[in-house]
């Protein structure tokens, strides 16, 4: 680690790649060189100022499922699994969960195409930091159908936008309500209180304030927590055999009943079937009747009854709250700065995020053009996680990627399976989490098989039926994944990088011994050594 002095033009161009982007493609670094780091950056914080190639944009918009809303998902894909259980047809489920696997591997697609090949590259960093920071597991039920969409609808919208909308729009979305299981939460003696629905669940109450805003430091009390699921009962899912309100009247009149006399509040509801279907295209819903409409006090405010609309008044708090901005500003910086990020940089960040109103894209501009972002110490600090690891290797290469399962599947062996960590808080950025000697040599055997062009990224796409039994996550939590990369087969080799391109690419930014090392090494090997060295390790 550096102690004094600046970063050279290249290294500011170097480090403007590894951290607004998963590394360099070839020509790359020779553009931020050009028109400068902080041109570069303006660039990608204004992402609409960057075109998108119609080759990806065709091959994104060939992933059909991923432009399905989440009621067509459920219902071409769950439904009828859910009817052919309803019927003990074994068969038949085994075959429709087969057929199923194609939401969630095109989800893992799209991720990994525009990773590598998107142009608005702070997009998908941010992408992948958002949806890690309001995770979920694609494995747990419904999710598996969800997960996508998840990501397309509710994060990458929202990824330098106001925070509040990025909340909100998760906080509607059918994947974290399941996930975290607000869809069953309801106050207790409430007319729709039936089976599993009945009774307060403080899941999504945690962790919407743990996790997603203020903090596991920032000032709650286990009374803010069952006051904010209180506040969150009703919030959830259309149950999939509902009808409509006969019109919003209707509605309002029986919300008022419920409030105000209990003894009529059951043969009211009857008035309508309250929850639409998901064939009617909702996959969020607010049932009224499973609502506390009582008064309530979160973080020392009075959220007086409103139904939907307490909840919204909510998510407003915790969203503008210091605690979020503190939190917040300082997941960003640890991310996009140290693992250890300085506190006085953490203050700055939190301060405009107040003053902006949450607005990410002011926060992140604050973050760039801070002293410690480009403070030497902090070059070439960040270990890569294996995502980072496995995308900056592919982009670093070149490759055109047409088959994605060997990335997927090293993801997998490396421990951080796409969509597939199971707990709430994310998967972690920290070099402490991933640096041990196991995954260093799967990474050096990834390096291998890459850089000797022995993987088979250039085949045709996999096959979706192909893997396990039960979508793309097994009950372990597992990636079904089988990672082929035996080049024997037909088709199987790709072209493996240049060695000197590579090095050029990556601004030969390596130590004296690691270039000795790579130039006394066989020419069929250099490439190799090239992604298994240790700066490459390092963004």
């Amino acid at each position: 680690m550096r102690e004094f002095g600046e970063m050279t033009g290249s290294e500011r161009a170097l480090h403007a790649l590894n951290r607004l982007a998963f590394g360099p493609r070839p020509g790359d670094y020779e553009h931020v060189r050009a028109i400068g780091a902080e041109a570069y950056i303006h660039q990608q914080l204004n992402l609409e100022s960057i075109e998108i190639p119609m080759s990806l944009v065709d091959r994104v918009h060939d992933l059909r499922t991923l432009h399905m809303t989440p009621a067509a998902l459920f219902v071409e894909y769950q439904r009828p699994i859910q009817m052919a259980r309803r019927q003990n047809d074994k068969d038949d489920q085994k075959d429709l969960r087969k057929r199923a696997r194609v939401v969630i591997r095109e989800a893992v697609e799209a991720r990994l195409l525009r990773a590598i090949e998107g142009p608005r590259q702070l997009q998908e960093v941010l992408t992948a930091f958002w949806f890690n920071h309001f995770n979920i597991f694609a494995g747990k039920g419904l999710c598996d159908v969800w997960t996508g969409s998840f990501e397309e609808l509710a994060i990458r919208p929202h990824t330098l936008g106001r925070f509040r909308d990025l909340l909100g729009a998760t906080a509607r979305h059918p994947a974290m309500l399941f996930y975290l299981d607000n869809w069953q939460n309801t106050a207790p003696n409430a007319p729709g209180a039936t089976k599993r629905f009945d009774g307060i669940n403080e899941n999504y109450a945690r962790e919407l304030m743990e996790l997603h805003t203020l903090g596991v430091s920032g000032g709650y009390t286990q009374a803010d927590v069952i006051a904010l699921a209180h506040i969150l009962t009703g919030w959830g899912l259309p149950r999939a055999g509902g009808g409509r309100p006969r019109d919003t009247r209707d509605m309002e009149e029986g919300v008022e009943v419920l409030r105000s006399r209990s003894f009529m509040r059951r043969r009211m509801w009857n008035r309508f079937d309250a929850q639409p279907s998901y064939a009617s295209g909702a996959a969020f819903y607010f049932d009224a009747s499973r609502h506390d409409f009582g008064r309530k006090t979160l973080l020392g405010h009075t959220i007086e009854s409103g139904g939907e609309r307490e909840v919204e008044e909510a998510l407003d708090l915790l969203a503008r709250h210091p605690s979020t901005a503190k939190h917040i500003s300082y997941q960003l910086a640890q991310y996009f700065v140290a693992d250890d990020p300085p506190a006085l940089l953490v203050t700055k960040m939190a301060s405009r995020y107040a003053q902006s109103d949450g607005h990410i894209r002011e926060v992140l501009a604050t973050m760039f053009a801070s002293d410690e972002f480009w403070d030497p110490r902090n070059f070439h600090t960040k270990y890569k996680t294996p995502y980072e690891y496995v995308i900056s290797s592919v982009r670093a290469a070149g490759t055109l990627v047409t088959n994605f399962r060997p990335l997927a599947g090293t993801m997998q062996l490396l421990g951080m399976p796409t969509y597939g960590c199971l707990m709430p808080n994310g998967y972690p950025n920290t070099q402490e989490a991933w640096l041990n000697p196991d995954a260093m040599m799967a990474r050096l055997s990834f390096a291998s098989a890459l850089g000797n062009g022995n993987l088979p990224l250039e085949a045709p796409p996999f096959d979706p039926d192909d893997g396990g039994t039960r979508g793309y996550f097994n009950k372990k939590g597992v990636a079904n994944i089988k990672l082929d990369a035996n080049p024997a087969r037909a088709g199987r080799r790709m072209t493996a990088p240049d060695a000197t391109a590579l090095v050029s690419t990556l601004g030969n930014d390596f130590s004296a011994k690691t270039r000795g090392a790579i130039e006394a090494a066989p020419p069929q090997l250099r490439a190799a050594m090239v992604l298994g060295s240790p700066e490459f390790m390092m963004r």
